[in-house]
């Protein structure tokens, strides 16, 4: 269901392996205005397909197909529980707030809803692959950046290692 455009709208695209990207979405956008916030926000994960795991031919294929969806199934509720967490430890009012699971491709799922709700923003999180791992697996953020219809926010995750923000914060 999309949310009425009457407000600006920000989606944010969340995966199982780091909530890092909502939480920077909701200390900028949400967090410093408290209850006045000018955004409603879309939460979205996309949940890969099971056949995009297991191949359709073969004894037990179907058995093995089941097994991989209840697990990616299990895997999208745990994120969307953390998201729900995080949400309400940063005090954002929930009745301005949709969760969704899209099955499918994370870039197409994340352009769909941007069309979908006719959202302003769009946040997605960057994993910081080199070249060889990007064109190989292809980047989330960078096929948004060029076919999401609203304004691309790409989060990247900060460095582990000691960097120049550490040692003059010392």
């Amino acid at each position: 269901m999309a949310i009425a455009t009457a407000e600006k709208l920000i989606v944010v695209g969340i995966d199982d392996s780091d909530q890092s990207t909502l939480e920077w979405a909701l200390e900028h956008f949400f967090v410093p205005f408290g209850s006045n916030s000018i955004f409603k926000l879309v939460v979205v994960h996309a949940k890969p397909s099971s056949s995009s795991f297991v191949g359709h031919s073969g004894p037990g294929a179907a058995d093995v197909v089941a097994i991989v969806d209840v697990d990616l199934r299990k895997t999208s509720k745990r994120a969307l529980e953390k998201a729900k967490e995080i949400c309400i430890a940063k005090s954002v009012n929930m009745d301005d707030v949709i969760f969704e699971v899209m099955e499918g491709d994370p870039r197409k799922v994340m352009c769909e809803a941007v069309e979908r709700h006719r959202a302003t923003i769009l946040v997605v999180g960057s994993h910081g692959y080199g070249a060889v791992k990007r064109a190989l697996l292809g980047s989330v953020s960078d096929y948004c950046a060029h076919h999401a219809h609203c304004n691309v926010m790409i989060v990247k995750k900060p460095k582990t290692t000691s960097s120049l923000w550490n040692i003059f914060s010392l």
